[in-house]
């Protein structure tokens, strides 16, 4: 199973988790982040909640980070990724730098 924490404006805002590579994916806030009401949801249609979000698919905040067509293609090539292994470019490529509030970094296991 493969983590990242997932940041918002450089702050630690939550848990992504691959459960099942490719099929099973769950966003946990951070309790802490989500007391204070100063900070700002990941995104709009996944508000503060204490209850982990679960999907089948990489949360559509996290896919539309990722680079498409051609793209993805040259950037899969050169890490030499499976161009399906959304999970994997996004920890790749959503280290820094990223366009918007959120990046993400790999927990090591």
């Amino acid at each position: 199973m493969r983590k990242a924490i997932v940041y918002c404006h450089d702050t630690e805002a939550g848990l992504l988790e691959e459960s099942t590579p490719g099929r099973g994916y769950t966003f946990t806030y951070d309790k802490q982040y989500m007391m204070d009401r100063t900070h700002d949801p990941v995104s709009l249609t996944m508000p503060f909640r204490e209850e982990p979000y679960q999907s089948g698919y990489l949360f559509p905040v996290f896919t539309n980070m990722l680079p498409e067509g051609a793209n993805r293609k040259i950037v899969c090539r050169s890490w030499r990724l499976d161009e399906k292994d959304f999970f994997g470019l996004l920890l790749k490529i959503a280290t820094h730098d990223t366009i918007g509030a959120i990046t993400v970094k790999e927990v090591e296991s």
